[in-house]
């Protein structure tokens, strides 16, 4: 069961003339990017446990981020970084683990059945080849290279058939893991081809309007306008 909905101010990002907050004063920071999908998974975990007072957003403009944010914060350069216990850590799955061990709140349920289990961990795996395939279609023949990663979808809802989410009845860490990268690939590929990836893919759809409904979800959820204008950007602009 989810944490109470919570209606929280979302802060400006900090840009290469902001200051940079203090570091390791006590505080709890999860530095993230309002456009990175990957940043996005660990909010949303942030949200389902309720820390939205034990755990700061600390927002960053990646197209203008701040010298400090690699030099004192990150060395990676990279969101989601979590500032905790006198430490810095990154990675969008390790840090949804940790989070889960550190803090209070409710889990994800992990699924008891053997075969779920096994799904779950099958579709987490390839997540990072999801990605890639529909990254790698912006720069070919997009709507027929990216058909193929939502036909995987597609199958893959088919599999358990007691709910509308890919282990069934249940939200799992596979919608968290998977949902910010379908919501930034639904827009763009719609606002830029005219592609539509729920076309003749139901369980797609039923999917996505159910996983719209998760209050932990929602106040991560960019605007589509927003997305299309900084995926061209990255993709589409003339070197």
């Amino acid at each position: 069961m989810a944490a109470a909905i919570v209606n929280e101010h979302l802060p400006t990002p900090l840009t290469a003339t902001s200051e940079q907050p203090p570091l390791f004063d006590g505080t709890t920071r999860l530095y993230i990017a309002y456009t990175c999908p990957f940043a996005q998974r660990v909010w949303i975990f942030r949200n389902y446990k309720g820390l939205h007072d034990k755990i700061k957003l600390v927002p960053i403009d990646l197209q203008n981020r701040p010298a400090w944010y690699k030099e004192r914060v990150y060395h990676e350069n990279k969101v989601p970084s979590l500032e905790h216990n006198g430490k810095v850590i990154g990675e969008s799955l390790d840090l949804i683990k940790y989070v889960d061990s550190n803090f209070e709140g409710p889990s994800l349920p992990y699924p008891n059945d053997p075969a779920k289990k096994e799904f779950a961990e099958e579709l987490i795996t390839y997540s990072d080849t999801f990605n890639k395939i529909v990254f790698a279609s912006f720069k070919g023949d997009t709507v027929k290279e990216a058909g193929p990663a939502f036909d995987h979808l597609e199958n893959a809802l088919h599999k358990f058939k007691d709910g509308p989410f890919f282990l069934g009845h249940e939200l799992s860490l596979v919608e968290i893991i998977y949902i910010p990268f379908v919501e930034k690939f639904q827009a763009f590929l719609s606002g830029v081809w005219n592609y539509d990836i729920t076309a003749g893919r139901p369980k797609l759809t039923k999917w996505i309007e159910e996983v719209n409904k998760i209050d932990a979800y929602k106040p991560t959820k960019r605007d589509p306008k927003l997305t299309v204008e900084y995926y061209s950007a990255i993709f589409l602009a003339k070197h």
